[in-house]
């Protein structure tokens, strides 16, 4: 009898984390979550409230922002994702920016955020059958997750998928500066005090640095069959 179970995906930025998780929640018919989108979010609602240009930037002048913001998750079945609403307006395309992913990090190191957006994750995935991609998700968020992937490739290769990424959506940016604010958001996301990137001892790593997507999914599909038949 093929049980529903939670597959929780980390890794590095642009290691192939979303197109993995789109992929297995298609086939398998799982509901798919995009967990750094909701940290996208919250940066968006700064960079709209100037938040990052103040001196007095801190936890104590944005929390109170963010109780003010209308903040709404509505199942999108044919995309087979959540879409984000920000005051009535969807911006599952505006949090895709270059300038939000330049501050997302510093959105994440930040408790308060981090512990609210985590109860909000496991309150989706109550009931199993998710696909669910992050920085945290096997350590901290889905720590019994019955799958757990841990995503990385060379950072040449991360910083070139992302700029071609980039490039498709109209952003004006260079490889380099890419590259530079990859290397940036590594440092950011293994060196914070919470819910750090790491390697949960019982995930399995792949490096896709020379896998396609095709050799990489072949190879996921058969870990989810056995651990289904369990």
């Amino acid at each position: 009898m093929n049980q529903k179970i939670i597959i929780a995906i980390d890794g590095y930025s642009s290691s192939g984390k979303s197109t993995l998780a789109k992929a297995i929640s298609k086939k398998f018919k799982y509901k798919y979550i995009d967990s750094g989108s909701l940290y996208r979010t919250i940066a968006l609602i700064a960079i709209r409230k100037k938040i990052f240009d103040s001196d007095l930037w801190n936890i104590r002048n944005f929390i109170p922002i963010l109780k003010e913001m209308s903040l709404k998750f509505k199942w999108n079945q044919k995309s087979n994702q959540i879409d984000i609403f920000l005051n009535g307006e969807n911006i599952q395309q505006k949090i895709r920016s270059e300038q939000v992913e330049n501050k997302v990090s510093l959105i994440a190191q930040i408790p308060e955020i981090r512990e609210k957006l985590t109860l909000m994750q496991r309150n989706i995935g109550k009931n199993k059958g998710i696909v669910i991609d992050g920085r945290d998700i096997g350590n901290y968020v889905f720590p019994k997750s019955e799958l757990k992937i841990f995503m990385k490739g060379s950072i040449e290769i991360r910083s070139y998928r992302r700029y071609l990424d980039l490039k498709k959506r109209g952003e004006e940016v260079s490889y380099e500066e890419v590259r530079k604010n990859l290397i940036h958001r590594d440092i950011m996301d293994i060196s914070r005090n919470i819910s750090p990137l790491k390697k949960s001892v019982d995930s399995i790593e792949i490096d896709n640095t020379f896998l396609s997507i095709e050799e990489q999914l072949n190879l996921i599909f058969k870990f989810i069959k056995n651990k289904r038949k369990k």
